[in-house]
């Protein structure tokens, strides 16, 4: 079953990745008590996702926080390692890079894409979300190969 607004996010295990380390926090205690802006791509380092996704969010971050967005955060279905090396090479310090190595928020949240055909395995889908106190208050879910309504720009005019 797919996340939908309304719905609280599933307990699992992400990992932070940060300038000073990778740090195993779940997904409930990183969503408690703020409101985030959460967008997830298929990889790291892809065409779509580094030429627009990402840097729509670290262009768009001072208005979506003067929007009342607490945090931003990236998420995707590949190790700590690899957010850390992307966030550092094309991101800011605005957005927090949330590794699910093992696909486990994707899959808890329904919310999962099969890229085999692209050498990707199973990945997570382009989406984002508003999620205040760990519920869902907004969901923009690309249709397969799209990049509209996840984009940072969508968002803004959502909220």
């Amino acid at each position: 079953m797919t996340i939908a607004v309304g719905d609280t996010l599933p307990d699992v295990k992400i990992v932070k990745a940060t300038a000073e380390g990778n740090e195993a926090v779940q997904s409930t205690d990183f969503f408690k008590g703020k409101k985030v802006a959460l967008f997830s791509v298929p990889g790291a380092f892809t065409p779509t996702c580094s030429a627009k996704h990402l840097p729509g969010y670290v262009e768009k971050a001072a208005d979506l926080k003067a929007k009342g967005i607490d945090e931003i955060a990236c998420t995707a279905v590949n190790d700590p390692f690899v957010m850390k090396a992307w966030g550092a090479a094309t991101g800011s310090p605005d957005v927090t890079m949330l590794a699910d190595g093992n696909g486990d928020l994707a899959e808890a949240l329904g919310l999962t894409m099969d890229g085999s055909g692209f050498g990707l395995g199973k990945r997570g889908q382009r989406f984002s979300m508003v999620v205040n106190d760990g519920v869902v208050e907004q969901l923009f879910v690309e249709a397969p190969g799209d990049f509209k309504v996840s984009s940072a720009e969508h968002m803004l005019e959502n909220i």
